[in-house]
């Protein structure tokens, strides 16, 4: 039970950190009255301006201290109210354009971790199962280089190749089409994503086999006649997860980073372009619902992988 209590605490301590950074970080940073009403917002010898400003501070509780704000926000934000947009007619709020964005990017992060652990977990295999060869060394320059390559520069030149050249995926995403044609139209993007981290992933998986298959249990089953397949998979493979487990969860988060660029190659009208749009007309609302949220999902992962490390290894409830 203590194990928990620390995972959850720790949690809800990181979500109101993140919320209280960035919420005064936006405030301080900008000035939400002018992002509301535009010129009108200085235009105090006016008095019809003068009212529009009334009602805003009002409307938007700009009257109040700072933490007085914060509350009144993550109050609102608990019970599923993220507000309307600093717009003139904050329409539509922030809770519709979130549903609208938000699906495609987990579906391009889903794909992009899927694609991910299918490239990595064979080839680590294959790789840490003929340690210190010609075709192990191949194999460690080519994950190299897909680590080192820029995800924007890898994706223009998929996008390049695939789309424009051999038109092989559609140039553009649509919303509105059946799942498995929003599912292909993802797939180029998600390859994006996937091939660097996949590389990631398949480094230190390789680096734990190898040492896994050093161990004395592994020898014994040597010994017993198990067949390689059946120590690889069965016998090494496990214990060697550790790593992986806890940089597929931290690597949620850079995806996240990541998808921001590839959204933008490839026109897809997610999370990460909304973000972008909010940020440079200082649509605070729409930011920090969007960090909060992506914060939530990045502690939400990682809680579940700690409940992954206590299935497949329950000592570690202990530590």
């Amino acid at each position: 039970m203590k194990f928990w209590s620390q995972r959850i605490g720790g949690a809800l301590l990181v979500l109101l950190a993140v919320s209280a950074i960035t919420f005064g970080a936006m405030n301080v940073l900008g000035d939400p009255l002018f992002n509301i009403l535009g010129p009108v917002a200085g235009d105090t010898g006016n008095p019809e301006s003068v009212a529009k400003i009334e009602l805003a501070q009002e409307q938007y509780n700009l009257d109040d201290p700072l933490p007085v704000r914060w509350a009144l926000w993550l109050g609102d934000f608990v019970q599923g109210d993220f507000g309307p947009q600093f717009s003139k007619t904050g329409q539509p709020p922030v809770s519709d354009l979130i549903a609208e964005r938000a699906p495609r990017t987990v579906m391009l992060l889903l794909m992009a971790q899927l694609l991910a652990t299918i490239i990595a977990v064979p080839w680590a295999i294959w790789s840490a199962s003929r340690a210190n060869s010609v075709v192990d060394r191949t194999s460690t320059m080519a994950s190299f280089f897909m680590i080192a390559i820029p995800t924007f520069a890898l994706g223009v030149i998929l996008k390049y190749l695939f789309t424009l050249k051999w038109q092989i995926f559609p140039q553009t995403f649509t919303a509105n089409d059946p799942f498995w044609s929003r599912a292909w139209q993802m797939l180029l993007p998600a390859i994006t994503l996937a091939i660097p981290v996949g590389a990631v992933y398949q480094r230190l998986l390789r680096t734990d086999l190898i040492t896994t298959l050093q161990e004395d249990f592994i020898l014994t089953a040597r010994s017993k006649g198990v067949s390689r397949r059946t120590v690889l998979y069965k016998h090494a493979l496990r214990p060697s997860l550790f790593s992986f487990i806890t940089i597929f969860g931290i690597n949620t988060g850079a995806l996240i980073g990541g998808s921001l660029v590839v959204e933008q190659i490839f026109r897809i009208p997610g999370l990460g372009s909304a973000i972008v749009e909010a940020v440079l007309r200082e649509d605070f609302p729409v930011v920090l619902t969007i960090v909060m949220l992506v914060t939530m999902a990045f502690v939400i992962l990682n809680v579940l992988i700690d409940i992954l490390y206590v299935i497949i290894d329950p000592r570690v409830r202990a530590a």
